[in-house]
């Protein structure tokens, strides 16, 4: 990593540059928010706007799970619980006449009170509540690798995703004529999504996990002229903004996670008139 941290500090010119937990977090956004960027897109697309909300409020019960375990590292317990809650909501919402903002609401209510039950006993709590707002500045050189190789499976499996996700948003009984195999692409997808809220939960937060998928996406969504374009400029939105937004909470010394959201939040509403037209 030495390597790495000697190249930004030469072709980035910024004195933030010279602590090294700020290197770690502008590397961990350079690989965090372009995964959000791309799978937003579906979320905003299938209407799970509150999707990635109830998979961050579910990761307080796994770690609640990995405590009652007694588990060291809660990541494993957060990733099994994630996914499993992720395959559960999908599964009732296939099943179920109700909308899917309903079910997921009923979902969200319940993991994050179930966790605050459980994390709450004997008033302990307080030391678990840096995961409501997180804090990318705690990302450290070991859990790089981790996000690093979260954006490359990202990328592959979206690789294959995409166009039966497409297609399955726009008129699922056209991809099933198709072959498309739509409960399953979409038990996929749902998937994804939980490992990487799981994974980038500690550092993002459960108050604002939500809005770093759906705000770049929705933003993409007032521009973009096509599939491809609302894609890539999803991606370019959540990158600048999450660069932007460490660089400025640095100088105003304030929450990284939130001025990074404030940010996105920015460029929705920027862009805007443009979906009108």
């Amino acid at each position: 990593m030495n390597g790495v941290y000697a190249l930004m500090e030469k072709l980035l010119p910024f004195s933030f540059l010279q602590y090294t937990f700020m290197k770690n977090a502008l590397l961990a956004i350079v690989l965090i928010t372009p995964v959000f960027g791309m799978l937003g897109t579906m979320a905003v697309d299938n209407k799970m706007a509150f999707f990635s909300d109830a998979l961050g409020h579910s990761a307080l019960t796994g770690v609640a799970i990995g405590v009652i375990l007694g588990m060291q590292d809660q990541m494993i317990p957060m990733l099994v619980f994630g996914a499993l809650w992720a395959v559960l909501i999908t599964f009732v919402k296939q099943h179920s006449r109700m909308s899917a903002d309903t079910i997921i609401s009923v979902f969200s209510s319940a993991s994050i009170a179930l966790g605050l039950v459980i994390l709450s006993r004997g008033g302990a709590f307080a030391k678990y509540s840096s995961l409501l707002v997180g804090d990318v500045l705690s990302v450290t050189e070991k859990d790089l690798p981790l996000l690093l190789c979260t954006l490359v499976v990202v990328f592959t499996c979206w690789c294959f995703l995409f166009n039966p996700l497409l297609l399955t948003s726009v008129n699922a009984s056209l991809a099933r004529s198709r072959g498309i195999q739509t409960k399953l692409t979409e038990y996929g997808f749902t998937v994804l999504v939980a490992l990487c809220v799981m994974i980038s939960i500690r550092w993002v937060g459960v108050m604002l996990i939500n809005s770093l998928l759906i705000l770049p996406a929705a933003a993409s969504r007032n521009l973009a002229k096509n599939a491809k374009g609302y894609l890539w400029t999803s991606v370019l939105i959540a990158f600048v903004c999450g660069i932007s937004g460490l660089i400025l909470s640095y100088y105003l010394n304030t929450s990284a996670g939130a001025a990074i959201v404030l940010l996105c939040t920015f460029v929705y509403f920027v862009t805007l008139p443009f979906r009108r037209k």
